[in-house]
C-alpha cells in the first residue's frame, strides 16, 4: 500500500479509520447516503485561524483566497473569522455576495479582466514581480520573467501614473511562492518583501494602505512532512519595522 501523509493536527482516528469531529468516515457516509463525499469541519476551521492569529503581530490581517474552497458554507463560516477575501473572478465574487460579504473586504486579483468587472473608478492595488523568490516553493511567483504582476522596476511610474489619474491607492501585492513547509525559507521571503515594499513606497511618494504578502502556507501532504513552525513566521515579521504604511 502506497504511504499516506500525516493526519492532520484536528483530525483522529477510531479503530484504524479516519474521524472528523468525533464521527468515523464509514458514520458519514451512512449519514450523507452516497459517496464522493467531502467533509469540513467547522471546529477546525476555527482552530486554524486562531492558531494563525495567536502566532501572526497583530498587525497582520487574515485573507482567505476564496480559490482554496470556494463552497459556499465555507465561505459564510469565514467571514467573521478573517479580514477580507481574495478572489480572482466574477464567479468567486457572485459567490461572496451571495453570503453577505461586503465587497469592501474583498481583493480581486489575477492576470485577465473583462470591462465590465474592472470599473470606473477603481481602487487599486499593484502586483508586482519580483527579482527574488521563495526557496523550495511548490509553486514560484518571482525570480524572473513570470507571468504573475508587474516587473519591480516598472511599479513606480505606473503607480504614480494610476493615483495621477484618480485611482484609489491600495498598496502592493508581492507574493514570492507558496506550498513550502520550511519556516527559514518563508521568513528570508518576507524580510525580502517588505524590503522591497518600502523602496516602492519611497521611490512611489505615497505610502501603502495595504500591502498583501501571499501567498498561502505550506501543509504537510507526504510522510515526513512537519507542519510550518508558525510561532517563528510569527517573531521574525513582529520584528519587521522597515514599512511605512
Amino acid at each position: 500500500m502506497k504511504p499516506v501523509g500525516p493526519i492532520p493536527a484536528g483530525y483522529e482516528t477510531i479503530n484504524g479509520e479516519l474521524a472528523i469531529g468525533g464521527k468515523r468516515a464509514s458514520e458519514l457516509v451512512a449519514e450523507a447516503g452516497r459517496t464522493p463525499l467531502f467533509v469540513y469541519s467547522r471546529a477546525h476551521l476555527d482552530a486554524r485561524v486562531a492558531e494563525l492569529r495567536a502566532a501572526l503581530p497583530a498587525r497582520v490581517g487574515l485573507n482567505y483566497a476564496v480559490k482554496a474552497n470556494p463552497h459556499l458554507a465555507v465561505i459564510g463560516h469565514m467571514a467573521p473569522l478573517v479580514d477580507g477575501f481574495d478572489i480572482a473572478s466574477a464567479g468567486e465574487l457572485a459567490l461572496c455576495v451571495a453570503v453577505g460579504i461586503d465587497p469592501r473586504r474583498i481583493s480581486f486579483a489575477g492576470p485577465g479582466k473583462r470591462d465590465e468587472e474592472l470599473g470606473t473608478a477603481p481602487r487599486i492595488a499593484i502586483r508586482v514581480n519580483p527579482s527574488f523568490e521563495m526557496k523550495g516553493s511548490g509553486m514560484k511567483m518571482g525570480g524572473g520573467a513570470k507571468q504573475f504582476g508587474v516587473d519591480a522596476e516598472r511599479v513606480p511610474d505606473l503607480a504614480r501614473k494610476l493615483i495621477g489619474e484618480g485611482a484609489e491607492w491600495r498598496g502592493l501585492h508581492i507574493f514570492t511562492g507558496s506550498q513550502t513547509l520550511s519556516a527559514d525559507a518563508i521568513i528570508e521571503a518576507q524580510g525580502n518583501v517588505l524590503e522591497l515594499a518600502a523602496e516602492l513606497a519611497d521611490a512611489i511618494g505615497h505610502g501603502l494602505p495595504k500591502l498583501n504578502m501571499g501567498g498561502g502556507l505550506g501543509i504537510p501532504y507526504f510522510p515526513g512532512d512537519t507542519p510550518v513552525d508558525l510561532t517563528r513566521v510569527g517573531a521574525a515579521l513582529a520584528e519587521c519595522n522597515t514599512l511605512r504604511v
